[in-house]
């Protein structure tokens, strides 16, 4: 048997299982927030209910990272590394859904059973075979709701990245940052969590730090035409005119699809007085 202690637990309220998920996972990532601070985030009245991707949007909107998971072979090995998981259950029928939210907390599989925060329930054993009909109706999605610094224990680098990009998108820069530093650690290679780690620094305003991801970039891939461009408008801002130059005639030389941006930098530099 294993069960997560201490998780925060907020019945719901009609049709709100969405924001009450929502907000005790945020609880465990370290932020303290009602549902009804997120139902204007989350939830849709016509709908009466929350949909996936309001989900992952106010996760972003609060400055962590929303990955999403699918089956039992993701759902198991988080919880054991210490982290909760939302998932989407179908309690109706195929042709008559009734959509649901719980946050799985446990398990015990000697039983056969799981253990969830789940409407208005702390600590609901269900059995898992009853579990595991209602969330294959979903597709067995999942979210992991995480603080950037923490990587899924089954993360790639591809969907990991991808959900770290998603708080950028949403301009939490700083949370950005982290999770691109985070990726780092588990892949120094990474060409993606440099060139997002210089634009999150360059987004913040930090022009040496986003120099340092950029010269990161082009030292471990040479290749790399973007990397060498986007080092050359930092250089630029900087007021190093002729090293910029030399980044982006070097991003020009290499081409690609994205030749023409280089081009367009390489004019703005020049035209500079």
């Amino acid at each position: 048997m294993y069960e997560l202690k201490n998780v925060a637990f907020y019945p719901q309220t009609d049709y709100q299982c969405g924001p009450a998920t929502l907000a005790m996972a945020l609880a465990w990532s370290g932020l303290k927030i009602s549902p009804a601070e997120l139902k204007n985030h989350v939830y849709t009245p016509e709908r009466k209910g929350s949909l996936q991707m309001d989900m992952i949007g106010a996760t972003r909107r609060h400055a962590k990272i929303a990955y999403e998971i699918k089956g039992p072979d993701s759902l198991f090995p988080e919880l054991v590394a210490g982290q909760p998981v939302i998932v989407l259950q179908n309690l109706g029928l195929t042709w008559l859904p009734v959509w649901h939210y719980a946050l799985v907390i446990g398990y015990d599989l000697t039983r056969g059973m799981v253990i969830l925060n789940s409407g208005v329930s702390e600590r609901k054993v269900m059995p898992y075979d009853t579990f595991a009909k209602t969330w294959a109706r979903s597709d067995y999605w999942g979210l992991l709701v995480l603080e950037p610094q923490k990587i899924p224990v089954l993360a790639t680098q591809k969907r990991y990245l991808s959900a770290v990009f998603g708080l950028e998108k949403s301009q939490r820069f700083q949370a950005a940052v982290e999770g691109y530093q985070s990726a780092l650690t588990r892949w120094p290679q990474s060409l993606a969590a440099l060139m997002g780690l210089g634009n999150s620094y360059y987004a913040l305003g930090d022009l040496d730090a986003a120099e340092n991801a950029f010269r990161r970039a082009v030292c471990n891939h040479p290749q790399a035409g973007e990397a060498y461009n986007n080092l050359a408008q930092v250089l630029f801002e900087q007021g190093r005119k002729q090293e910029a130059l030399d980044a982006v005639q070097k991003a020009i030389a290499l081409g690609g699809p994205m030749r023409a941006r280089f081009e367009a930098t390489l004019l703005e530099i020049q035209s500079a007085k």
